[in-house]
């Protein structure tokens, strides 16, 4: 993205204020940024910083203590995370969560629930027991989608095999297929290249790209190989401890004394 584009006020996700208590313990606290369009916004900090608190506040899986969460002019701090899907946010997770016993093709699959339309007046369920038209050209075009995303990943050839037995690197690929499928305009990446070898981090670098153009994504990731976020991002984010340290351009991260204090050191 061009520092000029990167100057557009043009915030697809703000946040305000936002604060998350879990008793007396603050694992966000006070923490505002904005996110623009089709930008990559990387999100670092130590262990236990708050990062995947922020994104389970963004995905309102919590909902905030304080503060407000806005996307695209909308406070959804207090939506569910349904609704929050439905509007176009989506995430991977740090800890991978497929559904084992189901194939690469179902995965996806369900991944695209929320755009299964049925303008006839029975229940989907007994429209699809029917065979009524409508039904089955949603189930038509639901594999058809399916299908070009396992494509895009490199995983045509295994669309019936269980997700269990897949390497961990393609899991991990399948899982971001499913959050695409959701047809977001936000995706949140979780760790998305813990386990691979540093040649599929570069290929992943590669991949982000890729898919952010082709979707005309706005990507937020958490992520803790730096180089990997440094070169991706076109700004960064650093929480230690809750709280929001640094905000910027990596190169300006990168340099800020209280970001090498608190996560950088050890580099």
């Amino acid at each position: 993205m061009s520092q000029q584009d990167l100057s557009k006020d043009n915030p697809i996700l703000e946040a305000k204020a936002l604060t998350r208590r879990f008793g007396g313990l603050v694992a966000v606290n006070d923490v505002s940024f904005s996110v623009q369009k089709h930008e990559i916004f990387g999100l670092i900090g130590p262990n236990g910083a708050g990062k995947t608190t922020l994104f389970n506040l963004i995905t309102c899986l919590l909902p905030p203590s304080s503060g407000q969460l806005i996307y695209q002019g909308e406070e959804i701090s207090q939506l569910r995370p349904h609704q929050v899907a439905s509007k176009g946010i989506s995430r991977t997770f740090q800890n991978i969560r497929l559904f084992g016993e189901l194939s690469a093709w179902e995965n996806v699959m369900i991944g695209r629930h929320i755009h299964s339309r049925n303008s006839h007046p029975l229940p989907a369920l007994v429209s699809g027991m029917l065979a009524l038209p409508t039904a089955n050209q949603q189930e038509k075009e639901t594999k058809q989608k399916a299908l070009e995303l396992l494509e895009m990943m490199g995983l045509s050839d295994r669309t019936t095999e269980k997700a269990k037995n897949f390497p961990y690197g393609d899991q991990r690929r399948l899982e971001i297929a499913r959050a695409l499928a959701l047809e977001p305009t936000i995706l949140l990446l979780d760790e998305p290249a813990a386990g691979m070898n540093p040649n599929e981090k570069h290929q992943l670098s590669d991949f982000i790209r890729k898919i952010r153009d082709r979707f005309n994504l706005t990507i937020i990731l958490i992520e803790h190989h730096v180089p990997l976020v440094m070169g991706l991002c076109d700004r960064i984010a650093v929480l230690d401890f809750g709280e929001l340290i640094a905000l910027g351009e990596p190169a300006v991260v990168r340099n800020d004394p209280a970001v090498i204090e608190a996560y950088l050191g050890d580099e």
